[in-house]
């Protein structure tokens, strides 16, 4: 742990200038609670790169910690690379533009070229100018569905996803060596703009995204006559032009946007959790769609970065959210069944998930003849995958890429999640059903009577501050200790941990190879398809437990799930 204390005076003294900073600094002197969550800790810089609430200190988003971070890429790019460059864009959270030229500044001064959007612009537009404009690494600033009081630092590698653990490992080395106060070389925006060191990204780069996108199209001129009707919000984030732009350009004029939630705002006054896997990111749209008439069929969410999309559909007895789970299991059944009606599928098509989504999407590709990659958690882990295929010259084989968390991708334009592809292909489906008479709900239930019900139950449990990160690894190593015989009733078939890459089958005893790269993950397979998965959030300081309960109806599904999160807390002593 850091000398708060020290820190805490080093920081007074060094951004003595810093209005922002002494004013908040001062304001929490002799409140020693404060100050330790504020110093206990630097950021850490992995995978997802950074991620904390803003604000003063070592343990926050701030200028100056982005700016320590950025000289270690500098560094670790000018070692790795002849002649770097980098892309950058941002977001509508606060002070995401401010880091975001901050970030341009440092890298200038340290003769890294680079290519930044001149407005805030979504992560999958990111991750295409990275690859398109042939750039050693990327960065967006961005903490995706986070509260206000949140920002983040994502980093990404010549491929277009997110850096790997080597690279960022090596990454985290260089930026452990910089003096955040003394040690970061930084240049003037305007004089780097007229050197050529910072340039714009143009507008042919963001057409070229646009064409990639529409190529994914599988039913085109489909929403021009279905009369299908759409309430669109982007919760105050980075997808109103881009989404918009792609519905108008499929032919789906009838959309209304939210106005109080249609311009960005980092501080999301309507909306303080703008993440659309809750309800309350619909209360606007549905406040909207109940005063139209007719109704609209669909809704549409994008978080603020625009890579995740979350939808509600009508149906007789007013708008069901959809799950995340639920929206794979329909893009890989529409797609693929679609597809293999106009006979383009290809030869071994593939679809890829990660490992905690449902295991109804191997069932639905399997009936298709598709193979199913389960991955990692993350979708950098997707973005190898595809360009794996790209190397082998058999990029045609990939369908769709997916998170439970409502992240999709279609095409290889993007190696990250695309929620503008993903609301152009959700809005298809829901015109080429409307068009047979079918609702996106009515559908879903057809799928769960052909393939039986498939429910999967997301427990998130926060773990603030530097007490709540100990409590938080102790319960996983007491889990590891102490595998548990059975949940909720049901025997546990096979415990992974793929921190040590085994699976252990606990009839048997025998062991086997989990076959993924390492993680802090628990796993316990139970029978009839049903199983319970524990895991740390790598961006967020909350444990999150994944249950699916597999049985022949609904009910059945919803008190099996009950039992088995009651199993499984009770077991982790989680109250």
């Amino acid at each position: 742990m850091n000398n708060v204390d020290s820190l805490y005076a080093l920081w007074l003294e060094k951004t003595a200038s810093d209005e922002a900073m002494q004013s908040e600094l001062r304001s929490i002197e002799g409140d020693g609670a404060a100050i330790l969550d504020r110093f206990y800790r630097g950021l850490e810089f992995g995978t997802a790169g950074l991620r904390g609430v803003l604000g003063a200190g070592t343990n926050r988003m701030n200028s100056y910690t982005v700016n320590q971070a950025t000289q270690g890429l500098a560094d670790y790019l000018n070692d790795e690379f002849d002649n770097p460059s980098v892309a950058i864009a941002y977001d509508s959270r606060i002070n995401s533009d401010v880091f975001a030229k901050g970030a341009a500044c440092v890298l200038a001064a340290n003769g890294v070229r680079v290519h930044m959007y001149k407005e805030l612009m979504p992560t999958p537009m990111l991750s295409f100018a990275v690859r398109r404009l042939k750039c050693q690494s990327g960065i967006i600033i961005t903490a995706s569905h986070n509260p206000s009081q949140y920002n983040g630092y994502k980093c990404y590698d010549p491929n277009g996803y997110q850096m790997t653990d080597s690279a960022a490992e090596k990454t985290y080395a260089y930026i452990q060596n910089v003096d955040m106060f003394d040690g970061v070389k930084t240049a003037d925006f305007g004089q780097a703009l007229k050197s050529g060191m910072i340039s714009y990204i143009g507008g042919d780069v963001i057409e070229e995204f646009f064409g990639h996108v529409l190529s994914n199209q599988i039913n085109a001129g489909i929403c021009e006559s279905a009369g299908l009707r759409v309430v669109y919000t982007p919760l105050n984030g980075t997808g109103s032009k881009p989404v918009r732009e792609i519905l108008r350009r499929i032919g789906q004029t009838d959309v209304t946007v939210v106005p109080a939630q249609e311009n960005p705002d980092g501080n999301f006054p309507t909306c303080p959790f703008p993440n659309p896997e809750i309800r309350q990111a619909f209360e606007q749209a549905l406040l909207i769609a109940e005063r139209l008439n007719p109704k609209p069929d669909l809704l549409l969410a994008t978080d603020p970065d625009c890579d995740r999309v979350g939808i509600a559909v009508l149906r007789d007895d007013g708008y069901r959210l959809m799950s995340g789970n639920e929206v794979c299991v329909l893009l890989t059944d529409y797609i693929l069944s679609q597809r293999k009606l106009k006979g383009t599928l290809p030869d071994s098509p593939v679809v890829v998930k990660s490992f905690v989504t449902t295991d109804m999407v191997d069932t639905v590709a399997k009936k298709y003849g598709c193979e199913t990659k389960n991955l990692l958690t993350g979708f950098k882990y997707t973005g190898e995958f595809v360009t794996g295929l790209e190397r082998l010259g058999e990029e045609n084989r990939f369908i769709l890429g997916m998170e439970e968390s409502y992240g999709y991708v279609a095409g290889t334009h993007a190696r990250d999640k695309d929620a503008v592809v993903a609301s152009m292909l959700i809005t298809e489906m829901a015109a080429y059903y409307k068009s047979i008479g079918k609702t996106v709900a009515c559908v879903m239930e057809e799928l769960y009577a052909e393939h039986g019900m498939y429910l999967s139950t997301l427990l998130n449990f926060g773990f603030e501050g530097a007490s709540g990160m100990k409590l938080m690894d102790a319960l996983m190593t007491g889990l590891r200790d102490n595998a548990p015989a059975e949940i909720g009733g049901l025997a546990v078939l096979s415990v992974s941990d793929y921190l040590t890459g085994k699976s252990v089958d606990t009839i048997t005893g025998g062991e086997t190879a989990v076959g993924l790269p390492k993680s802090n993950v628990l796993q316990y397979r139970l029978p009839g398809k049903s199983s319970v998965i524990v895991r740390p959030s790598g961006t967020e300081p909350k444990l999150k437990i994944y249950i699916t309960s597999v049985a022949k109806d609904k009910t059945s599904a919803e008190a099996l799930s009950e039992k088995l999160g009651a199993g499984i807390k009770a077991i982790a002593n989680i109250k």
